[in-house]
């Protein structure tokens, strides 16, 4: 439930943490796609359809990788797999059903950015009508 008074629901940043920042901000940007925002020392930005994604190398190395996985939607798992491919990305699996959900299947294929990080690609697909 959002609390009306604070407002918490939607994201505004997240913060990954990467060991080499100039080649998380190649990966991010030229295999991946993400539109770059800006950088600035030891930050770099991008937008994740209105969520910004800000990489940055962290004072404590033992921090990185993060334990956190961030899952991007697709609307065509097997499309957007392809062309990660064609773009030199590495996936750990191969896009594969997760879940019969009541309204469509959740579908998921992995992948790990330079610095270890887990990254998701996410395809919610409608069921053909019967």
């Amino acid at each position: 439930m959002t609390d009306p008074f604070v407002g918490l629901a939607t994201l505004g940043q997240l913060s990954l943490p990467v060991h080499d920042l100039a080649a998380a901000e190649e990966f991010y940007r030229d295999q991946l796609g993400l539109r770059h925002l800006f950088s600035v020392p030891n930050l770099v930005f991008f937008d994740c359809d209105g969520v910004r994604l800000m990489l940055s190398t962290p004072e404590d190395a033992q921090r990185v990788p993060s334990s956190t996985t961030l899952y991007f939607k697709v609307a065509d798992i097997a499309l957007a797999y392809t062309t990660l491919q064609e773009r030199g990305v590495t996936f750990l699996d191969t896009p594969h059903m997760i879940a019969a959900m009541p309204d469509h299947d959740l579908w998921m294929v992995f992948l790990s950015d330079p610095s270890g990080n887990l990254l998701g690609l996410m395809e919610e697909r409608a069921r053909a009508e019967a």
